[in-house]
């Protein structure tokens, strides 16, 4: 500040004040808008320049306002990542970051962090820890908050955006693979083989040039995906043999996928209880047995996978029988409507509350693979029964289910054409992804 003359040193304000001196340098300024105000040919070499002194407050702070300032600050999680090590990089203090592990040492989400996940973290400046929200998939976000100096879990739903995501690829080695390569979830390369289960052996029937398109939702938090969700339209093309579905929901609440014209692709029978595998040993009359050492007929479909994977229902039915039956080892036996019987056995396990007499679904899960009874490795062995006589669920066919109904053709190909229109501007194409 410029002191005035015969002022004295007590006579000053005591307010501070920050001293700018800004020139105003005419010929920068204008050169910059001559163009537009100033006329060609105008001389600017003797434009005067001015000093002009203000005097701005400043702001009054104090040091423990700055020091309790809240900023959001977020990290990726790296692979290996550990909580201690993304406290670290939040820079939380020593005191906040034993007492957050402390809280957060039960926790499964804390235990299982997603590489790639973004992690929020709002902190003060002296290293103070207010919140840490982490969303690890799915529809639940963790989030801990230090209410009262103590840190304490809120676990609440969220709401997910959802967006339409559009991929494409061609079949070269194996499914998954193929899929991955394109962008794929996991989970909607299995809803396509759970579509298309009873028109196509994905066990058997895929060949290299195979080509698929798939439209699904997928559904975001913040922007950041939380996961895949329902496929809406799907290609399949096979050996030259083009399969469609689309997802139509009734106004009755019944829903499912259908071809274009509204026939049902959900038949009576799944091909397959398991959702991916490979047939071990086919329906034969005459097959040396593993165990017992002789020739003897196989009367089902073993389907070598990993102890523990999931075996599914082929139809809907009851359980006739659910325990251990000698060389079958456990086993389930679902009775279907009419004449129709399916087995599934060597599980492991049951599914949780099996039980005789229990009304089960087409596709829920009734067991669990494994290897007991006259069984060498891991598998399912699998029977489909008509009048009680096996059956190679391979080669029979399959009931139909209803199409769509009459009354509802209208709606069907209004809700269904802008599903068929986006597959069919992808065919021919391999594209990654379209948003």
């Amino acid at each position: 500040m410029m002191k005035k003359v015969g002022e004295k040193e007590s006579e000053m304000p005591t307010k501070r004040y920050l001293r700018w001196p800004i020139a105003l340098a005419s010929l920068p300024l204008f050169g910059m808008v001559a163009a537009f105000g100033i006329a060609p040919d105008t001389s600017l070499k003797d434009v005067p320049v001015q000093q002009v002194i203000l005097n701005l407050d400043l702001p009054e702070t104090s040091s423990s306002a700055i020091a309790d300032t809240t900023f959001w600050r977020q990290e990726r999680i790296q692979r290996g990542d550990t909580v201690a090590a993304l406290l670290s990089r939040f820079e939380v203090n020593n005191l906040d970051a034993a007492n957050f592990l402390h809280e957060a040492r039960k926790i499964k989400a804390m235990h299982q962090l997603v590489p790639g996940r973004i992690v929020h973290a709002q902190t003060t400046a002296r290293g103070e820890l207010r919140m840490l929200r982490y969303f690890p998939g799915g529809s639940e976000q963790f989030l801990m908050e230090k209410t009262d100096g103590a840190f304490k879990l809120i676990e609440k739903p969220i709401e997910l955006e959802k967006h339409v995501q559009m991929k494409s690829g061609v079949i070269d080695s194996s499914l998954f693979a193929s899929t991955d390569s394109a962008g794929v979830p996991d989970n909607v390369t299995t809803q396509i083989v759970d579509i298309f289960s009873s028109d196509i052996d994905f066990h058997r029937d895929l060949r290299k040039g195979d080509r698929f398109t798939v439209v699904y939702e997928s559904l975001h938090n913040d922007g950041e995906l939380a996961r895949a969700g329902r496929i809406l339209a799907v290609e399949f093309v096979n050996q030259g043999t083009s399969y469609k579905a689309v997802y139509f929901q009734a106004d009755d609440g019944n829903s499912g996928y259908y071809a274009p014209d509204g026939k049902n692709l959900r038949k009576a029978f799944l091909r397959s209880p398991l959702e991916f595998s490979r047939v071990s040993s086919g329906f034969s009359s005459a097959r040396f047995h593993p165990v017992l050492q002789t020739w003897r007929a196989h009367k089902g479909v073993d389907y070598a996978a990993p102890t523990g994977t999931i075996v599914k229902a082929t139809a809907n039915g009851i359980v006739a029988f659910a325990g251990w039956q000698s060389g079958y080892g456990n086993i389930v036996i679902l009775q279907h409507q009419g004449q129709y019987t399916t087995a599934y056995g060597h599980l492991s396990a049951f599914s949780k509350g099996l039980r005789k007499g229990q009304r089960v679904s087409q596709s829920d899960v009734i067991g669990y693979v494994g290897a007991t009874g006259m069984a060498t490795g891991p598998h399912l062995h699998y029977e489909f029964r008509v009048s009680g006589v096996q059956r190679d669920p391979l080669r029979v066919a399959m009931p139909v289910a209803i199409p769509i109904l009459a009354q509802n053709m209208t709606i069907f190909h209004e809700n269904t054409r802008p599903l068929t229109a986006r597959l069919d501007m992808l065919r021919n194409t391999n594209l990654g992804s379209l948003d």
